[in-house]
C-alpha cells in the first residue's frame, strides 16, 4: 500500500520565504533611495529589493551596530550593492536634515525616500502614559514629517521624478484599540501623504502610502500578536489564510518607486492579504 506524501506546511510565522522576482534587475538602476528603519523587518527587505533593482541605498537607523551587521548580510548575497549606514533618530529634526543633505551633497539628489521607521506597543489606552503616547507620535508621525522636509531639496532635484513612501497601518482607517497611539500617529501619516501629494505634486514628487498587514517574521507580529497569544486568531482574520511576507511590502514600494508608479500619488495601497475586509467576521 502506497503512503501518500504530505506536503509539510511552511511555519506561518516563520517569514524566512521569498517571493520569486517579478521586476527586471535594473528596474531601479541609477535611482538613489534611502530607508529610515532599514537595518531590520520590513525596512530591511525594502533595502534588499531596491538593491537588488539597482538602487544606491541609504539605510537610516539609530544604532550604529545593527546597521553593520544589515550591511554586511546585505553584501553576502549582493556584494556589489552601493549601500550607506547612517545612525540618526528620525525625530531629532536637526539631525535628519544633516543626515539627508549628506546624502544629497554626495550623489547629487534623493529619488526614492521611503519612511518606515515606527513604534508600537500594546497598552490599553486608559494605562497608556504621557510618555508612551508622546514616544509613538514623536516616531511614526513627526519622524516622518521630518523625513519628508529634509528630503524635499533632493527629491526635487531628481530627474527621475522624486518619490516618497510612507510605511502605515490599515488600523489607522479603522482605528486599533490597543494602539491608540500608533493608530492616531499613522492616521496623521495618511493624512500628511495626501496634503503633500497636492503640495507637492508640482514639484513632480509622488507620494503614497503602503499599509502592510500582519508580516511573517517581523517583531510587530511578535511583539503585538506572538508575544500576547493572540497570533492564531489573527491568522484566522486573513482573507488569504496566510500572513504576509517582507518581499509583498518591498515589491509594492518597488512598483511605487518605478515607472510604473508615474501616475500614482495620494494613494493608499493596502498589501494585507484582505485582514481589513475579514477582521470583523472572526
Amino acid at each position: 500500500m502506497n503512503t501518500p506524501h504530505v506536503t509539510a506546511r511552511p511555519d506561518p510565522y516563520a517569514g524566512t520565504e521569498r517571493r520569486p522576482r517579478i521586476f527586471r534587475d535594473d528596474l531601479l538602476q541609477g535611482r538613489i533611495a534611502l530607508v529610515t528603519g532599514g537595518s531590520s523587518g520590513i525596512g530591511f527587505g525594502i533595502v534588499r529589493s531596491f538593491a537588488e533593482l539597482g538602487a544606491t541605498v541609504a539605510l537610516i537607523g539609530r544604532r550604529e551596530e545593527k546597521l553593520a551587521e544589515a550591511r554586511a548580510e546585505l553584501l553576502r548575497d549582493l556584494p556589489a550593492a552601493e549601500l550607506v549606514t547612517i545612525a540618526v533618530d528620525v525625530r531629532n529634526h536637526a539631525a535628519m536634515r544633516e543626515a539627508v543633505d549628506g546624502i544629497v551633497s554626495r550623489f547629487g539628489c534623493l529619488d526614492i525616500l521611503v519612511n518606515n521607521a515606527a513604534g508600537n506597543f500594546h497598552c490599553p489606552t486608559e494605562q497608556l502614559s504621557e510618555n508612551g503616547w508622546r514616544a509613538v507620535i514623536d516616531i511614526d508621525l513627526n519622524g516622518t514629517f521630518n523625513g519628508c522636509q529634509a528630503a524635499l531639496p533632493g527629491l526635487k532635484a531628481s530627474s527621475h521624478g522624486g518619490r516618497i513612501i510612507n510605511i502605515t497601518v490599515p488600523q489607522a482607517l479603522s482605528g486599533w484599540p490597543g494602539s491608540a497611539h500608533a493608530a492616531s500617529a499613522k492616521a496623521g501619516v495618511l493624512s500628511l501623504t495626501r496634503s503633500l501629494a497636492v503640495e507637492w505634486g508640482g514639484y513632480g514628487i509622488r507620494v503614497n502610502n503602503v499599509l502592510p498587514g500582519p508580516i511573517a517574521g517581523t517583531e510587530g507580529l511578535k511583539r503585538l500578536y506572538e508575544d500576547r497569544g493572540i497570533a492564531d486568531h489573527e491568522y484566522e482574520r486573513m482573507a488569504m489564510g496566510t500572513f504576509g511576507l517582507v518581499d509583498d511590502i518591498a515589491n509594492a514600494c518597488a512598483f511605487l518607486a518605478s515607472p510604473g508608479g508615474d501616475f500614482v500619488t495620494g494613494c493608499d495601497f493596502m498589501v494585507d492579504g484582505g485582514r481589513w475586509l475579514k477582521r470583523g467576521w472572526v
